[in-house]
């Protein structure tokens, strides 16, 4: 199961696109070869949410509310699949999981789940969309460490 759902990956692109150009649901889904109607949700989403800012008429259509290099990754990602985690041991509900009071590994994907979620927090979409070998050099920081270890 990926950690991105189908949304956010779909919105990340669409914003890569506005990153570089105003546009339309239309001209979005036709670039991509995506729903009409599934592109304009999502634009509809990321308008609500304060992402991309939406202008009618002629010349209307949609661009980011922000600069890129203000967006971190983590925001888009926490806003749009609002139950991210590792695991579901992860779940700030204690009940989530009937064997957390004696599970050795609860700590362990706590820990996982808390790099991960640094190294999103460190990332902005300008480092996404715009110097493709940036990312790679952000994942090698600690990420990749022995967790157990600790």
């Amino acid at each position: 199961m990926p950690l991105l759902s189908r949304k956010t990956d779909y919105a990340l692109l669409i914003l890569s696109y506005l990153n570089q150009r105003p546009g339309c649901a239309r001209e979005v889904a036709d670039r991509f070869h995506l729903s009409r109607a599934f592109v304009a949700n999502i634009l509809k989403e990321l308008c609500h949410k304060g992402f991309v800012t939406s202008h009618r008429g002629v010349k209307g259509g949609y661009v980011l509310a922000r600069p890129a290099d203000e967006v971190r990754l983590v925001e888009v990602i926490e806003s749009l699949d609002e139950s991210f985690r590792f695991a579901e041991c992860n779940h700030p509900d204690d009940d989530a999981c009937l064997i957390a009071p004696t599970c050795p590994l609860k700590g362990p994907v706590a820990e996982i789940h808390r790099r991960i979620r640094e190294v999103l927090s460190d990332l902005s979409l300008a480092d996404v969309f715009g110097k493709p070998d940036a990312v790679p050099e952000l994942l090698e920081l600690t990420v990749l460490e022995p967790v157990l270890a600790n």
